[in-house]
């Protein structure tokens, strides 16, 4: 099986920054994409940032020159660094993974998510 597994949410005061770690186990065979997902009480879920295993990146235009979106390959885990938070960055997070996974003695592509973690932005 495959999960995502995510850390580093919390509680921050406005200005401050956070690092969100999401780490994907089980039988992977590559990443094609991950990214990060946020949802905030009584609205859509949106996209934060989005990786490439070749190292392209996007952002919502709300996160753009404060958050930084980077990965690791070799342990298979995306990071999402948040600087300048703010209160209307509160939400949770949700770690999403677009993987090539095995299946037997072939392999075939899949979309995962984590369990989300709440980011929380207050004085």
């Amino acid at each position: 099986q495959v999960q995502l597994v995510e850390s580093g949410g919390g509680l921050v005061q406005p200005g401050g920054s956070l690092r969100l770690s999401c780490a994907a186990s089980g039988s992977i065979f590559s990443i094609r994409t991950m990214g990060w997902y946020r949802q905030a009480p009584g609205k859509q879920r949106e996209l934060v940032a989005h990786i490439t295993s070749g190292g392209s990146t996007n952002y919502a235009d709300s996160v753009k020159g404060r958050f930084t979106i980077s990965r690791d390959n070799a342990k298979n885990t995306v990071y999402l660094q948040m600087n300048s938070l703010q209160p209307e960055d509160t939400a949770v997070y949700y770690c999403n993974a677009d993987l090539i996974v095995y299946r037997g003695s072939s392999y075939g592509t899949n979309i995962y998510w984590g369990q989300g973690t709440q980011v929380t932005v207050s004085s």
